[in-house]
């Protein structure tokens, strides 16, 4: 599971600390306890319950949301060595740096709202009762150079999909990086009882969807027209898959 605790707080300063942390996506404690105007000792003790509860966790003096998958998984292709991790909120600017580049021409519209949405909120990770959101990304000494990203809608009739994508840059491309990040995602919505998961792209980028049908997605719909790009219509290609 990626969060390690319910979200179920017995204490409404609980809920403040945590939903403070979630928005920052990392925050040193004191700069919390100021901001919720909380008393030191108060604040202390609340902060020890959310983190021995697996809720939140401290490091490098900054608290953040606890997540239990922080396996690094490496691999050497055409004598590159390749680190697959979850992302920490440090690499926002970097990875929506990459998905930016990656994306080129502006023909994986999902990705690029996504870049623009984590760029605007300033928060990488997002967990709440409403919807999640996770990234896993590659990285080559140390630089990100490809991501997964998964989010997920938390209301009743929506809980058991999630929306995926997937990039690289084009430099890596060609030494399977992409369809090891495919296989994490699809591995994390798997262990967090997602049934179904779904994406979409322009018709006209045909590499994404040969890549994802490669991988046993199938085209559900194909909606005519659906996007404007330079002038040119698009026909949306909706694709999903049940891991």
């Amino acid at each position: 599971m990626e969060i390690t605790a319910e979200l179920s707080f017995d204490h409404d300063d609980r809920r403040d600390i945590y939903d403070y942390v979630e928005r920052h996506g990392s925050v040193k404690p004191g700069k919390a306890r100021r901001a919720l105007e909380m008393e030191p000792r108060a604040f202390g003790h609340h902060v020890a319950i959310l983190k021995r509860d697996g809720v939140l966790l401290e490091s490098e003096g900054r608290l953040r949301i606890a997540y239990e998958d922080e396996v690094e998984e490496e691999f050497r292709s055409d004598g590159v060595e390749v680190t697959i991790r979850r992302a920490r909120e440090e690499d926002l600017t970097g990875l929506v740096g990459v998905i930016r580049q990656a994306i080129g021409d502006g023909t994986y519209v999902d990705a690029e709202t996504v870049a623009d949405v984590v760029d605007h909120e300033e928060v990488l990770l997002r967990h709440n009762e409403l919807q999640s959101r996770v990234f896993f990304v590659a990285t080559v000494e140390d630089d990100v150079v490809g991501w997964v990203n998964l989010n997920t809608n938390e209301t009743e009739k929506l809980d058991h999909t999630a929306e995926l994508t997937v990039g690289v840059l084009e430099q890596y491309r060609g030494l399977g990086i992409g369809s090891e990040l495919l296989e994490r995602g699809l591995e994390w919505a798997t262990d967090n009882g997602y049934e179904k998961i779904y994406n979409s792209v322009p018709d006209s980028n045909e590499a994404a969807i040969e890549f994802l049908k490669a991988h046993g997605w199938e085209v559900e719909a194909v909606r005519e027209n659906h996007y404007k790009y330079d002038g040119e219509y698009l026909d949306e290609v909706m694709l999903a898959t049940m891991p």
